[in-house]
């Protein structure tokens, strides 16, 4: 097998990784909480970093008026599934296709990771933002608009009295070096492509 083949195998089984680790993490820390409130987001489940956090948050956000954090999501569904089939299309490649068909793969990871990134921020700013106008304490902005909640997509940002944290985990990480190492395997294929041509 071609060295650009062997490391395209490797781009695809790498995005895997999303199923053994998580993809998210979401904190919020305030004086109140010693301990700061936690939210893993896997693949296919939301997850307490310490236990009842997701609870805790689901209660303290019932006064403001946000969703509650359900227990499942259409996601959950169409999210795995969709790593299960680029992995097997990355996998048919690696074995059967030309070292140009992993840039067709790279370009597929690239487009759906980004629709994944964008309706993750849709998630977020409707669970901020789409408040129920019969919420115990309600809190406006300096011009009078309601003051939305939505948490950072990637950061950190001061919300009332939280501190609100956003950041990539694991997961997320070897569904980038997959995506990175498709890229690799199509340049390496190509370099060797030139050289078999030049000989």
């Amino acid at each position: 097998m071609k060295k650009s083949n062997i490391i395209m195998l490797l781009a695809a089984i790498l995005p895997l990784g999303l199923f053994l680790f998580p993809l998210w993490k979401i904190t919020l820390e305030a004086p109140q909480y010693p301990t700061p409130l936690g939210m893993y987001i896997y693949i296919n489940d939301f997850a307490d970093v310490n236990p009842h956090d997701i609870k805790n948050i689901n209660l303290m956000n019932h006064y403001v008026g946000m969703k509650y954090i359900p227990d499942a999501i259409p996601e959950f569904k169409i999210f795995p599934a969709g790593i299960i089939i680029t992995t097997i299309i990355g996998l048919i490649i690696a074995f059967k296709g030309n070292y140009k068909w992993f840039f067709y793969w790279f370009i597929l990871m690239v487009v759906l990771s980004s629709a994944g990134l964008y309706d993750f921020y849709l998630w977020e700013h409707d669970y901020g933002h789409n408040l129920d106008p019969k919420a115990i304490m309600k809190f406006t902005n300096p011009d009078g608009t309601v003051m939305g909640f939505q948490p950072p997509l990637f950061g950190s940002k001061d919300i009332l009295n939280f501190k609100a944290h956003s950041y990539p985990r694991l997961g997320a990480y070897f569904l980038g070096l997959g995506i990175a190492m498709g890229l690799v395997a199509y340049l390496v294929g190509k370099k060797n492509d030139k050289k078999t041509l030049t000989m």
